[in-house]
Order: structure tokens, then sequence, then C-alpha cells
């Protein structure tokens, strides 16, 4: 518990509650981040499970993967400094923590995905237009655990 107060004690939590521009401008980064990320990665776990089958997978993988790592590093920082205004109440939150849960399995899904031969055929610009069953499934667990962090993210903007 002291630690959570040290952050909501530290010069970014400060600037955001004491700023009239500081915490909106830094939500909105964090929306952007949330926009570019979610966008990205539905358009290609789409394209995995067989829509949009005249776009070419990797070129596909090749426009939208470094959009979702850009919205990514956006999302993690601001959403890092958004955590400094209330960060006992975030830890005490179960929505806070479902989010981070899913989070995490998001990406732990993105590293596992990046692991198969598949993917690597993608990259090479050499995969079969038809990805394989597991592919396709990680897409749909994808596409449920991005869409589940979004919402729980959206609860505690209403809730908290």
């Amino acid at each position: 518990m002291e630690f959570l107060d040290l952050i909501a004690a530290s010069a970014p939590a400060q600037a955001l509650k004491g700023s009239f521009w500081v915490y909106p401008l830094v939500n909105a980064g964090h929306i952007l981040g949330i926009a570019l990320l979610i966008g990205a990665i539905c358009v290609l776990d789409l394209r995995l499970l067989g829509i949009f089958p005249n776009l070419p997978t990797p070129v596909l993988a090749a426009a939208t993967v470094p959009v979702a790592a850009t919205g990514l590093a956006l999302a993690v920082l601001t959403g890092l400094l958004l955590f400094t205004v209330k960060p006992a109440a975030y830890a005490g939150s179960d929505l806070f923590l479902g989010k981070m849960a899913l989070l995490a399995l998001g990406l732990i899904n993105v590293t596992l995905v990046r692991r198969t031969a598949h993917w690597r055929a993608i990259a090479q610009g050499t995969a079969p237009a038809e990805p394989p069953t597991l592919l396709k499934a990680a897409a749909l667990a994808s596409l449920g655990l991005w869409v589940g962090t979004l919402l729980l993210g959206r609860l505690i903007g209403y809730f908290m």
C-alpha cells in the first residue's frame, strides 16, 4: 500500500491532477493508442478468419503489425500515467485486474502466434492463403481478448 501511495504522490500524478489540460490529453492519447491497437489487430484477425480473402495476409500484416505495436506502446505509456492518479483504487478494482489479465493473455497470444511456422511464412511473404485451424483459433481468441480488454477498460471509466 505504501508503494501505491508513493505513486499517487509522484510528479506525474500531481501533474495529471493539477492541470486542466494534462489529464484529458493523456486520456485522449490512451484512447488513440487503444484505437490503433485494436483496430489493427481486428483487421488482421478477421483476415486470418477468412474475411477480406482478396487481401494478401503478408501485405496486411506488414501494414497492421507496426500500427498495432505503436498503439500498444502509446496505450501502455498513457495507461501507466493514468494509473498514477488513483493507484490504490485501480489496484483494488476487479474491473482493472480483469482488464490487466485479459491484456496479459492477449500479449501471450500474440507471442505464441508470432512463434508459429505459419507466422514466419507470413512475415516472409510465403504463407498459403488459408491459415491453419490453430492460427484461426488464435485469431478468434485474439478478437475476444482485445475486445474484452476494451470493454473492461470502458467500464472502469464509468464505475471508478
